[in-house]
């Protein structure tokens, strides 16, 4: 499959949704869709890398979904909506998530959200973040 090249590939810390994570992420989010159904969620808590081998995942998005390594998941095609259904299995919230994705705690989170969210300095493409840098 050849990977379309896009301008928010150029944005650091953006993962777009689009048609090619999809499809790398199709059988992750199934995997997230089948924590629907209650005897699911038990199954997989009961025996995570087990439950796991149903769903032909690369190693890499089971390490990722083992690890809870959220932002990786997304990383790896995992949609958002999706990969929330594991948190939720391990009953935490989406604001836990977003945390966890951001490096900092639930608590720390919040209180940036709270406050405005993330300040926009410094939020620029990586190409003009490379040319200033080659410009010294």
């Amino acid at each position: 499959m050849v990977t379309t090249k896009h301008d928010y590939d150029d944005i650091p810390g953006t993962y777009v949704f689009d048609f090619d994570k999809s499809h790398d992420g199709y059988h992750l989010n199934m995997f997230c869709m089948s924590l629907l159904k209650a005897e699911n969620r038990k199954a997989f808590l009961a025996d995570e890398a087990g439950y796991l081998q149903q769903f032909p995942m690369t190693q890499e998005q089971r390490q990722a979904v083992m690890d809870r390594d959220w932002l990786r998941m997304i990383q790896l095609g995992g949609n958002i909506y999706y990969t929330s259904k594991i948190g939720a299995t391990d009953g935490r919230s989406f604001q836990y998530i977003a945390g966890k994705m951001c490096g900092m705690s639930q608590e720390d989170y919040a209180k940036m959200m709270l406050n405005g969210g993330r300040p926009a300095d410094g939020n620029r493409s990586k190409s003009e973040w490379e040319g200033e840098k080659a410009n010294g």
